[in-house]
């Protein structure tokens, strides 16, 4: 039997594109240039060393979704991380901000980009790989 039945090859390469390029040109623009994205996005001022580790991840997370490219199993974790921390970020903060309507509209265009990542990601991630015995 093949042990690569069900896995979908072309999403899991789409969602490594997708996150080298927005996660990494993202992570790039924040540790380059931080003061013009928060004016551009009009966030609020940010801590210099949380927003630089935030890009900092960022930037990783891209680059290392261009080395899944190559392998695109061996970095499947890079993808399951981004898949957790986007539902526990949706969860932990997203939902008290829209239970006590403190929503901002960046808020809401985050939470649209997160959501077609974690669409992407259940779509892209082949579990019955990850979780059987090997």
């Amino acid at each position: 039997m093949d042990k690569n039945i069900g896995i979908h090859f072309g999403w899991i390469r789409f969602m490594y594109i997708y996150n080298a390029v927005t996660a990494g040109i993202l992570g790039l623009v924040i540790i380059l240039i931080p003061k013009s994205l928060i004016s551009l996005l009009t966030i609020p001022d940010q801590e210099p060393m949380v927003f630089g580790i935030i890009g900092s991840v960022y930037l990783s997370l891209g680059a290392l979704s261009l080395l899944g490219l190559r392998s695109p199993l061996k970095f499947v974790p890079i993808l399951l991380v981004q898949l957790f921390y986007k539902v526990v970020w949706v969860i932990g903060v997203i939902l008290p901000l829209l239970i006590t309507g403190q929503l901002s509209i960046f808020a809401i265009l985050l939470t649209v980009i997160f959501l077609t990542y974690i669409i992407g990601d259940l779509i892209a991630i082949p579990f019955s790989y990850i979780f059987s015995k090997q």
